[in-house]
């Protein structure tokens, strides 16, 4: 079970783009009590199929999100066995041209857990 009660309210939406939606908008908002909860430690071993794929996605976006804002990223986000072991594209409307673009232009926190978000798609307004 994700222990973070955001992160796990998120992982609990219906829908996982609205959840990601939320995700990022509480990152660009830089919401203190949520990104203070990033940095209590998760045991992913406590983790099911699904959360752990869950937070496979986010920690790619969280990773990427608090190096653009400069802040210390969580040791956990950082843990090896947040990876996909084949490429996971989120976009289901990417060409192969696309996702062969994403794969050597995407930036570390992307890349290092096989995780590939267009960067236009997840821009904030």
């Amino acid at each position: 079970m994700i222990g973070n009660k955001y992160l796990r309210a998120l992982f609990e939406y219906p829908d996982e783009d609205t959840s990601l939606n939320q995700l990022l908008e509480l990152l660009k908002t830089q919401d203190k009590e949520f990104i203070d909860s990033l940095y209590e430690p998760i045991d992913i071993e406590m983790c099911n199929k699904e959360e752990l794929e869950y937070l496979i996605k986010i920690s790619a976006l969280i990773d990427y999100k608090l190096q653009m804002y400069g802040m210390k990223v969580p040791d956990w986000i950082r843990n090896g066995k947040l990876r996909f072991e084949k490429p996971y594209y989120h976009s289901k409307r990417l060409s192969d041209f696309d996702k062969f673009k994403l794969l050597y232009t995407s930036p570390a926190p992307f890349s290092r857990r096989n995780v590939y978000f267009h960067l236009q798609g997840i821009k904030r307004i």
